[in-house]
């Protein structure tokens, strides 16, 4: 159970300072503790428990037996649950001591995963709940970061790409970063920064994001804008805006008063953040929102492409961030009063004004929430249902969390604890604002077509509502009510159902909103349509809302009674400040406002019509009911699932209706059901009808058992006796007919006595003489089931522990005569904790009495029946067997409803199953014994002894049962009576306390309901009823305790060994209930599945049923038995080889679940998981985070005979664990060598010892032998798997002949011996040393993973070998190891066999041919370790290959050839001279006949050889490659494509290394730029990009430099610099020259301007789409012109469609600040001065996708430009030119420039009429026409950029624009197409709408549709 899923609801609001204080937790433990109906534990008790746990916890950390360790942090979950009040320091220390485990080397994920979710809960680290401060605790993070090296980077040999480890040890680092010393800054950029190169960018981010801690942001803010400006990443995207986030909600307060003078966030322009910060974030955000503007052509961003280009390593580590929250987040908590109020314009008052002026300012005098405006104002047509899309979740998702965020902040201002100073806070007049910004948005979202973008809107329009309940609820209450009358609109119903749902408190709360409670009435009466069987969702809808609207209110009439408050008085409790009151409440609306005394008055009236409407709708359901489908199938159930929905919505719903009736309107409801229940009976509702009768019944149980109880118990007796359920079955089957009556009484029965245990005790004769009566008579399945429900439903009211009655007020308030008569004014009242009564049923003496009596005359007969029926179960018939199924099915329901009835004593374990050499017995977990209300708890009680002998022999009854049926095989007519018995043995076994999926479901239950009605999460305040299932939920948990982790008895395991039997059984029926049952079992009691597996194991071996099998492998395969049995030392080699001593079974199925079993089990193989059991590392940390921790509790909290015995068993179970491994490999390789295995065994066999290799323990030389033999096996698996194993092997070796330590080896610590590190006093200097000739005494470095923004100040380097022979200093174990190998590899013709499977053509169909890396590996692990020897061989073997003509046998050539190179790094300078002789006379030859279907490995051939190599060590392969010469307008471009191939390899390897000879290049490039092949101009391209970026490097000597440079430098990172800017100029100059010598068609494409222009777009295409993109822009923006001039050619499509597409790039790519002023001139500019119409065309749709991405910065002065540019447009001499700038200028008006309306209007008007058509002849008809068109279209602008409403401005244009709709087109068309825009975007709302056109314009409306009028 998650800690954190209980409430902290329950924090009081007056917590001065410290909010988790002793005294603050105790108080809260309290408000639980009153909440249950017994006697807790004093928290010193707990306390004491805690040390035992703790004491545990440590004994287990000393002896590092960490698997048991996990158990008992369980334990400390199971204590937390218990919610009381834990120390500071002991929580601190805890802390500590589970961080340090995190963090220990050589330990299995699953278990680093456990103890950082503990970690986690510790801290309680979700908003507002966290339980630690920085002050309580300090973290180290250097050895969290050591950790995470090793992960980052991992080794290539060993790498397992299933490990988490790496995101849970981020996890770690961000749960914890707050607890990092501010002080440690510098220290954490000094060690990162110099890592973060352009590489490793994405691996790094994250990792500065997770470990900076919040304080002290003003050192490293500055430098992550400059970092997040010049890298095109979504990673960063994601990652900076959710730090950012953080930091916004933080420092909302601004500093704290107890930083110190550098922690705190200083304010600054806008909430913490600069001015040209927040353009930043707000352009991030704004791109965030995935919208597509203008045109949906590509992706908004390019930045996710750039993701998916950056390396693998990078990519694996993955965290789900939302960007709406995080941007949510930083809006919320950045508005303050920070600038001037903007007066309200036009858009508020509607002025008719034709010139308004604009006043300077910001909405609320808030620069943040004027910047949500804008956002909110352009994106909001696309929160309307007809314009949905991917985008419509995000953007709703952005609602909900401004508004969830909005009101945490308002709510926690209002806290006397808050420390936000005044002028900082939220003003009324800003949530106004707030509100009113979010409101269209919502409105228009709340009718979404997906149901989740739907649920999003709605959950936002509560919180708003809550916020600002009159600017809301009006036009919410105004679509509900049209959607509730729509009849043809389902999906407007269902959403305003919902709808009313959320916002049920303000409707039903005076002092929340004053004008709703008039209206609950008239709602709840148009929702009972809803409640209709053929419309599931509306009638789930319906039911919801009646639900919450009636939870909060009492169901009673006023009307009648006289007021007891005079009706004028204000006063009183629940008065609120008057300001509400005086709002002009529904001004919007026209609603006049109304007096507090009419709406209660109102409200009083309306009450009257409470009984109509509950009759209703009782008649309603029970119409419903009469309508559904019949009761059948194999689980009896009405309908399918969606049925089945709506009976459980309606039992919820009449639950909540019937418990909140006034007296008068429960004896109308009562009256109405029982004339039904005996005028009918139906047999398709006889659950439903039995259900609604228990709603009743839970009210006042008293008069519905007095009501029903004679009539009903009169009827089961007269069906009965004519012989009702005489028919004998004992499965299910469709119900007879004349049954029905029956069981029709039966079910109401069993509502009337679910509920009121004392009143049962007045009908006590009555109900035992029926139950009595009902076993014996009732014979069928249905019947007798139907009488096990009624006694379980018996006992369960008289012996259960549950509250009584959760209406919405405490029942002595209910029962007030006052509050009778003014109810109303109660409605949603809300309740601290402290105030709620709880009544809750606990049984009495006579009710125990009654259970007995049961026990006695029911049980105990019933059990001496099965008896005697046992004893001759050879001869039974189907009579028995029916009287078995029915005796059985009564004890079982009579033990079902007692689980909490009797607590369990100490049982006697019979056998532990302890290995008693490695496990101590104090160890052994047992359940957490708590006060849980159990009925009888005292083993000395009579009572209490009656019933455990009376429960015991139940359970011996049963196992006899299982036993006897066990023998006697009588096939299928059995089957009913085994699964009968494995019934009750579940009952036996676990029907005690409550189940683990029941306990869930409350939990849920309770934080919907909590959720339901919080505005914020630490909001104290709540409705009654969820304070209620929060006690519930609190006596459930201590309950629960008690079901977990419980002991066996003797008569335990003996039941359980008959589950396991029955799991095996020949039926599947049988096996797989009885199956389902064990699992539980197993996963409840301690030591059951050790108990039991030997006889699983035991039924896969030979000579065992096939279907036995089947049965024993379903439980093996389950992922908790075979984790399970794979850490037991007794069952972990005989779990393996029982599966792989299945062959003998050749059964297809039982192979495919072992093949699957067997791949499944792999992951429990790893080598950290064997080695967490067998731990033997020095853990110096964990012993000093122990030695802290003791000091928390007295000296004796741990015992020392434990720790004693645990210490002293550590050695064995080491040493045992080790030699159970080593016979493990043995006994698998013994089954892998035998001649007869399948080859499918062999490859399971291949695979398990691979995952079994540990790089600790050496493998014996046979399991070496067996590996090389299957490396050349013909099966590719089996071959791939040994080669990966002897590839592991060799590395494994390798590191322990380094590692001088243990530790050394699992932290990756060691050194070769040729290592040398290099320090860096001077990069220059030292780049330069990389550059010179190598010599002997040479230091190569081949990985420079540092330098970019600073460098390290040493790097890794190897110096070279001096002897011929081998270097490495084996291990004595390694040598007899290498000895097979080197044999094998040297002596037989090893190479040529495998050199021939490598050769074959792949069965794969795919054309390309891709080079192998695990062939690649393999060889290069040979190379590494045997050098020289057999390589003689081996080339002679790869020569006739590397030039054969088939390209399979030639890739296998270049694996070999590539391995070597790899593997020869540590090779002598002779040696390696040798392998490069032998390569380099054959290269030539090999270019040569590099083909096209070979290109691809051959290029991948020469990465992998010139990766992370020192160039110096590839020196002559590195010099052929430059001698290559470079051709771009050669013949062949093939060659030339080759050649180019190769250099970009070559540049992009040697990166840093190659910038002193990159001006070359470029200038060689740059003059080739015109080459005439496609294919080249691409690489070239390529090659540029890849040249410029490499010689990016901002390099800064020191990390002090680089923070300073960052905040007083433009450009510290050197984006905007241009290196090559003037020689791209020169290029670019020549471009208009070139122009006009174009060649013409056909040969166009030839001419100089194309191929240039071609080559220079493409090479900003690929620059765009890589993370550098920035770099793009100081060439690309001076190429702008240029760039629009290439739209205009017609004659190249290739031309066209880059330069058409890069326009968008530059859009989806933030450009820099200072470039958006220019880029927009050049728009403007290209627009206004193009002859072409085709330049305009293209121009237009990018302009205005750049207008909205960059829509924050452009200043007015831009605004204006683009304004009229797009008017000369309109009146542009090509119509298509026009349209589209009416397109444009409707979207520029929409997202930004609603006040230019009136006076563009006014313009328009004035044109058009100025502007007659002459005669066709006429020659100024053309021009007139054009007029007259752009008029029309600008005013047809007008209405598109209001799609979704109607202005006031709108309707007089209509007779305007009517009478032109006869016109020539193409002004006929453009208003016709207007028109039916604007009909299809408001035909949702056109009932509203309609009203603001008078009758003329309505007409004229039909008539610019032309023809009849659509609305008329």
């Amino acid at each position: 159970m998650e800690d954190d899923d209980m409430s902290f609801a329950d924090t009081p609001a007056e917590d001065v300072n410290d909010q988790y204080s002793l005294e603050t937790q105790i108080q809260s433990l309290q408000n639980y503790l009153k909440s249950v109906p017994y006697e807790c534990e004093p928290p010193e008790y707990m306390q004491d428990r805690l040390g035992e746990i703790v004491g545990k916890i440590v004994v287990c950390a000393k002896a590092q037996n960490w698997h048991v360790m996990t158990v008992w942090d369980k334990m400390l979950q199971c204590w937390m649950i218990m919610r009381y009040p834990m120390q500071k320091s002991t929580r601190a220390k805890l802390v500590r001591l589970y961080y340090e485990l995190c963090i220990l080397p050589g330990i299995e994920a699953r278990v680093v995963r456990s103890w950082a979710d503990m970690l986690s809960r510790l801290l309680a680290s979700k908003a507002g709940k966290r339980k630690l401060e920085a002050t309580d605790l300090q973290l180290p993070w250097k050895p969290l970061w050591v950790a995470l090296q090793k992960e980052l980077w991992a080794m290539k040999r060993i790498q397992d790409t299933s490990r988490n480890i790496l995101n849970i040890l981020l996890f770690v680092a961000e749960q914890c970063k707050r607890y990092y010393p501010g002080s440690e800054v510098h220290e954490m950029l000094s060690t990162f920064l110099p890592l973060l190169t352009q590489e490793t960018i994405l691996t790094m981010v994250p990792v500065i994001t997770s470990f900076l801690p919040l304080t002290h942001s003003n050192q490293y803010l500055p430098l992550i804008f400059k970092l997040w400006e010049a890298f095109n990443s979504g990673i960063l995207d994601e990652r900076f805006l959710e730090f950012a986030g953080e930091l916004s909600e933080e420092y909302v307060a601004g500093p704290a008063d107890d930083d110190d003078a550098e922690g705190g966030a200083a304010w600054k322009d806008i909430g913490i953040w600069t001015e040209s910060q927040w353009d930043v974030l707000v352009s991030k955000g704004l791109g965030s929102m995935n919208v597509p503007v203008g045109i949906t052509r590509g992706s908004s961003t390019t930045a996710s492409h750039a993701d998916a280009m950056a390396n693998s390593q990078s990519l694996r580590i993955k965290k789900t961030i939302s960007r709406q929250s995080a941007f949510a987040k930083i809006l919320v908590y950045s508005i303050s009063t920070d600038g001037p109020v903007k007066e309200p314009n036009l858009d508020e008052t509607q002025s008719r004004d034709a010139n308004p002026v604009q006043t300077p300012g910001y909405l609320a005098g808030s620069k943040a929430l004027d910047t949500l405006d804008r956002l909110i104002t352009s994106t909001e047509s696309f929160f309307h249902p007809s314009n949905s899309g991917q985008w419509s979740i995000t953007l709703t998702t952005f609602l909900q969390r401004l508004a969830a965020e909005f009101a945490s902040r308002a709510q926690e201002e209002q806290r006397e604890t808050c420390k936000t100073p005044v002028t900082r806070r939220l003003t009324s007049s800003m949530r106004k604002r707030f509100v009113k910004t979010l409101r269209t948005p919502a409105l228009l979202a709340m009718f979404s077509k997906d149901p989740m973008s739907m649920g999003l809107a709605q959950s936002a329009l509560r919180i708003l509502a809550m916020l600002e309940p009159s600017l809301i609820m009006p036009d919410l209450l105004e679509r509900s009510y049209s959607g509730l009358e729509v009849v043809n609109e389902t999906h407007r119903t269902t959403a305003a159902l919902s709808m009313l749902a959320g916002i049920a408190r303000p409707l039903t709360t005076e002092s929340i909103w004053l004008p709703g409670q008039k209206h609950v009435v008239p709602l709840l009466e148009l929702c009972i349509p809803g409640i209709d069987v053929n419309d599931p969702a509306k009638t789930v809808f319906a039911t919801m809302f009646i639900v919450a609207a009636v939870q909060h209110i009492k169901l009673g009439d006023l009307s009648i009674h006289q007021s007891g408050i005079p009706l004028t008085d204000d006063a009183g409790p629940m008065e609120i400040d008057d300001d509400d009151t005086q709002l002009p409440a529904g001004v919007e609306t026209g609603m006049p406002a109304l007096s507090r005394s009419e709406e209660r008055a109102l409200t009083r009236d309306s009450t009257a019509g409470f009984a109509d409407w509950v009759v209703a709708l009782f008649r309603r359901v029970l119409a419903l009911y009469e309508n559904l489908p019949e009761e059948g199938g194999r689980k009896n159930t009405t309908g399918g699932k969606s049925e089945e929905g709506v009976l459980k919505s309606i039992k919820n719903m009449m639950d909540v209706v019937c418990l909140h009736l006034s007296d008068q309107l429960f004896d109308l409801v009562l009256n109405l059901v029982f004339d039904y229940a005996t005028t009918n009976a139906k047999s398709n509702a006889v659950r439903a009808f039995g259900q609604l009768v228990a709603c009743l019944a839970r009210v006042k149980p008293e008069k519905t058992l007095s009501k029903f109880m004679p009539y009903c118990s009169m009827q089961i007796e007269e069906e009965l006796k004519h012989g009702a359920s005489s028919t004998r079955t004992t499965s299910t089957h469709s119900v007879i007919p004349s049954d029905t009556t029956l069981h029709w009484n039966m079910a109401i029965l069993r509502g009337c006595l679910g509920y009121g245990g004392p009143e049962l005790l007045k009908h006590k004769s009555n109900i035992i003489s029926l139950i009595q009566l009902l076993v014996d008579k009732t014979k069928n399945e249905r019947g007798y089931t139907g009488t096990g429900h009624l006694i379980t439903r018996v006992l369960h009211t008289l012996a259960g522990v549950y509250p009584h009655d959760s209406r919405f007020v405490n029942a002595s308030e209910w029962n007030d005569a006052e509050f009778d008569q003014d109810h109303n004014l109660q409605w949603g009242k809300f309740y601290k904790p402290q105030d709620v009564e709880i009544e809750w049923h606990v049984p009495s003496g006579p009710e125990i009495d009654f259970v007995l009596q049961i026990l006695d005359e029911v049980a105990t007969p019933t059990l001496t029946r099965i008896e005697q029926l046992l004893v001759r179960v050879p001869s039974w018939d189907n009579a028995d067997r029916n009287d078995f199924c029915r005796y059985v099915q009564v004890v079982k329901s009579i033990w079902a409803g007692l689980p909490t009835f009797l607590k369990e004593k100490n049982k006697i374990v019979q056998d532990h199953h302890l290995y008693d050499d490695t496990e101590t017995l104090d160890l052994l977990i047992t359940h957490f014994d708590v006060e849980a209300g159990f009925t009888l708890s005292d083993p000395n009680d009579p009572r209490y002894q009656k019933v455990l002998s009376c429960r015991t022999q139940f359970g011996k009854v049963i196992l006899s049962a299982a036993r006897a049926l066990r023998q006697r095989r009588e096939g299928e007519d059995h089957i009913d009576a085994v699964i009968g018995v494995s019934k009750a043995i579940d009952v036996y076994l676990l029907d005690y306390g409550i189940s683990k999926s029941h306990f869930d479901s409350l939990q849920k239950s309770y934080s919907t309901a909590r959720d339901m009605n919080r505005l914020w999460p630490k909001q104290v305040e709540n409705s009654r009823l969820v304070y209620v299932k929060r006690a519930q939920v609190y006596h459930s948990g201590r309950v629960y305790m008690h079901s977990l982790y419980r002991s066996r008895s003797a008569l335990d395991d003996e039941l359980i060994g008959e589950l396991v039997e029955s799991s095996l059984s020949p039926y599947t029926r049988v096996r797989r209930h009885a199956q389902g049952v064990l699992l539980n079992v197993y996963g409840i009691y301690v030591r059951s599945t050790r108990s039991t597996l030997a006889v699983l194991l035991k039924a896969l071996t030979k000579g065992n049923d096939p279907d036995r099998m089947k049965g024993a492998l379903y439980i093996l395969g389950d992922k908790g038995i075979m984790s399970y049995a794979l850490a037991d030392e007794g069952f972990h080699t005989q779990y393996l080889v029982s599966l792989l001593e299945c062959q003998h079974e050749e059964k297809p199925s039982i192979q495919k679940l072992v093949n699957s079993f067997a791949y499944e089990c792999l992951m429990h193989l790893h080598e950290e998981v064997l080695h967490t059991d067998a731990y033997a590392l020095q853990t110096p940390t964990i012993d000093q985070a122990l030695s802290h921790l003791s000091q928390e509790f007295p000296s004796t909290f741990i015992p020392e005979r434990q720790l004693a015995d645990a210490l002293s068993k550590a050695p064995n179970r080491v040493s045992k664990r080790n030699s159970i491994y080593e016979k493990t490999i043995s006994s698998i390789l013994e089954i892998g060598l035998r001649p007869n295995t399948h080859w499918r065994y062999e490859q399971i066999t291949a695979r398990m010892l691979y995952s079994l290799i540990r790089r600790d323990i050496p493998l014996p030389p046979s399991v070496v032998e067996f590996f090389l033999k299957h490396s050349i096996s013909p099966q590719p698996s089996i071959r791939r798997n040994s080669q990966r194993a002897i590839t592991k092997l060799l590395a494994h070796m390798k590191y322990r002949a380094y590692s001088k330590s243990g530790h050394e080896l699992w932290t990756e610590e060691w050194t070769n011996p040729l290592q040398v590190m290099v320090t860096i006093s001077d990069p220059a200097m030292f780049l330069e040393s990389l550059q010179r000739p190598s010599t002997p005494e040479t230091i190569y470095v081949d990985k420079i993973r540092t330098g970019f923004v600073n460098w390290s100040t040493q790097i890794t380097g190897y110096r070279q070998t001096d002897s011929e022979s081998s270097v490495m200093p084996w291990d004595v174990d390694a040598i007899p190891f290498l000895q097979v190998i080197k044999t094998t590899i040297t002596t037989s013709d090893y190479y040529s066999k495998l050199l021939l499977l490598w050769g074959q053509e792949s069965a794969k169909t795919n054309s390309t041919v891709e080079l192998r890396s695990e062939n690649v590996l393999y060889i290069k692990s040979l190379a590494k370790t045997f050098e020289t020897d057999g390589l003689a061989k081996l080339l002679e073997v790869i020569d006739p290959l590397l030039f054969d003509s088939d390209k399979f046998k030639q890739r296998a050539g270049g694996e070999v050839l590539t391995g070597l190179f790899r593997g020869s790094k540590h090779w002598s300078k002779n040696n390696a001279n040798q392998l490069w002789q032998w390569t380099m006379s054959r290269l030539d030859r090999i270019f040569a006949q590099i083909k096209p279907d070979t290109l691809n490995f051959w290029e991948s051939i020469f990465t992998y050889i010139l990766e992370e190599r020192d160039p110096r060590r590839n020196a002559p392969l590195v010099d052929w490659i430059l001698g290559l010469s470079l051709e771009f307008n050669g013949d062949s471009a093939f060659d030339m494509s080759k050649s180019l191939t190769l250099f970009t390899i070559l540049v992009d390897n040697m990166g840093i290394l190659f910038n002193p000879m990159a001006d070359k290049y470029v200038t060689l490039l740059l003059d080739n730029v015109n080459t005439s092949y496609a294919e080249i101009r691409g690489q070239l391209a390529h090659l540029l990009y890849t040249l410029i970026k490499t010689q990016w490097q901002p390099y800064y000597p020191s990390i002090a430099l680089l923070l300073e440079a960052c905040q007083t430098s433009n450009d510290p990172l050197r984006i905007r610099e241009a290196r090559y800017q003037e020689k791209i100029s020169k290029v670019v100059a020549q471009l208009p020259k070139w122009r006009e010598e174009r060649l013409p068609p056909p040969r166009v494409s030839l001419s100089e301007y194309d191929k240039v222009g071609l080559t220079l777009l493409q090479w900003i295409w690929v620059s765009a789409y890589g993370s550098q993109a920035c770099l793009m822009f100081n060439y690309a923006v001076p190429m702008m012109p240029e760039i629009l001039r290439m739209c205009d050619i017609s004659d190249n499509n290739d031309l066209q469609v880059y330069s058409t597409a890069i326009l968008y790039v530059v859009s989806a790519v933030s450009p820099r600040k200072e470039h958006i002023d220019i880029i927009l001139e050049h728009f403007v500019t290209a627009i206004k001065s193009s002859t072409s119409w085709r330049i305009r065309h293209h121009a237009l749709p990018a302009l205005i996708v750049f207008f909205y991405r960059n829509l924050l910065y452009i200043p007015s002065e831009g605004v204006s430009k683009v304004m009229d540019v797009l008017l000369d447009c309109l009146a542009d001499e090509n119509v298509e030119v026009r349209e589209m700038a009416s397109k444009v200028l409707s979207g520029v008006v929409r997202v930004s420039q609603r006040q230019s309306i009136l006076p563009l209007k006014k313009r328009f008007v004035s044109l058009m009429r100025k502007t007659r058509l002459p005669a066709k002849s006429d020659p100024t008809y053309a021009d007139s026409l054009r007029t007259l068109h752009s008029a029309i279209l600008g005013l047809c602008a007008l209405i598109e950029s209001f799609p979704y409403s109607v202005e006031p401005w709108m309707p007089p244009l209509t007779e305007l624009l009517a009478p032109h709709a006869t016109d020539p087109p193409p002004i006929s068309t453009t208003i016709r197409k207007c028109a039916s825009e604007f009909k299809k975007t408001h035909q949702d709302t056109w009932h509203k709408d309609q009203i603001a056109f008078d009758e003329d314009q309505l007409q004229s409306l039909s008539t610019m549709l032309v023809g009849t009028s659509y609305y008329a």
